[in-house]
């Protein structure tokens, strides 16, 4: 900023700032469980599904059960932002940008802690203390919009895939009282739309959604969001299921939508967003704005997240 600064000074006279467009702070942070973290790295302990032993008869022995027992690794990443507003700059552009700049700081940090859910979402999960084993998100928590014509036929985003979405976080006993998400561009949100096919309720519900009238649809909460990366998806001609294989297909630089149940993704905070302004009399007594935070996130639960591949809109 320090060396754009001049673009600002006044021929005109305003003391008006405006944030050009941008995605103002983080949008998927309430929709993920928070914790607060010690430490550059932390463990978070899971216990995982039992079964039951059927008594086999009078004064019989007791039967042990070893109960699944794991553990997810959070290590810390930080962030910050920094500009500097000189004493000049104030005089000649007749405004005090000390406010405007802490709010875009704010925002930027904000934007990059969506950034670390969608990576964690999205990446390697690790797990294990000692050991640590690397943990991709499974190919089962991997979809593809398809249209009827087959799996061959890879879509924007549809109906069919979102009800596909419900089923997989059903089938995996996902407890339907936890809040589910999908998070998804303006793109594919729009693509809903197109649906020629879907009830005139199912139809009438997503012209509400991509009016911004509403937020839910077919159990999900709808965030939309234009940060989540296009990436190749590899997938079975035959079943459309992502997966390795030598007749496997490819969509090049798909868009990829996120759905997940809340507490199937978690970010922890080691240090939450947090600013400041100071003086520097190092450099001429000019304002300096800072910000930072230190943060990291991982998948909890894998069958609780989903990553759905979609024709891109190129």
């Amino acid at each position: 900023m320090s060396q754009q600064i001049p673009q600002s000074f006044v021929d005109q006279f305003t003391s008006n700032v405006f944030h050009l467009s941008q995605q103002k702070g983080s949008r998927l942070r309430m929709a993920v469980r928070n914790e607060s973290q010690k430490g550059e790295s932390a463990f978070y302990e899971r216990i995982g599904a039992a079964s039951a032993i059927k008594k086999v008869g009078r004064h019989s022995d007791t039967g042990q059960i070893d109960t699944p027992h794991s553990k997810r690794r959070v290590t810390l990443e930080d962030w910050y932002y920094n500009d500097f507003i000189d004493e000049e700059d104030k005089i000649r552009t007749l405004i005090d940008p000390q406010g405007p700049y802490s709010q875009a700081a704010m925002w930027a940090l904000g934007r990059a802690m969506d950034d670390v859910l969608i990576t964690a979402m999205q990446g390697n999960a690790y797990e294990g203390r000692g050991t640590i084993s690397t943990i991709a998100l499974p190919d089962a928590s991997k979809l593809i919009s398809y249209t009827s014509v087959g799996p061959t036929v890879v879509s924007r985003l549809n109906i069919d895939a979102l009800r596909r979405a419900k089923k997989v976080l059903d089938k995996a006993e996902v407890d339907p009282s936890i809040r589910r998400y999908c998070a998804l561009g303006a793109e594919q949100l729009e693509s809903l739309l197109n649906e020629t096919e879907v009830t005139s309720s199912d139809y009438n519900t997503v012209k509400a959604l991509v009016r911004g009238e509403v937020d839910e649809f077919m159990g999900f909460t709808f965030i939309r969001t234009e940060r989540i990366p296009q990436a190749d998806a590899s997938y079975v001609n035959a079943t459309g299921i992502v997966d390795a294989g030598s007749n496997d297909a490819t969509e090049t630089d798909a868009d990829h939508v996120l759905c997940w149940a809340s507490d199937g993704v978690m970010l922890s905070v080691g240090r939450d967003m947090k600013g400041r302004i100071d003086v520097r009399p190092d450099k001429h007594y000019l304002t300096q704005v800072y910000a930072s935070m230190g943060i990291g996130a991982t998948r909890l639960e894998d069958v609780k997240v989903l990553d759905i591949a979609c024709k891109n809109s190129a």
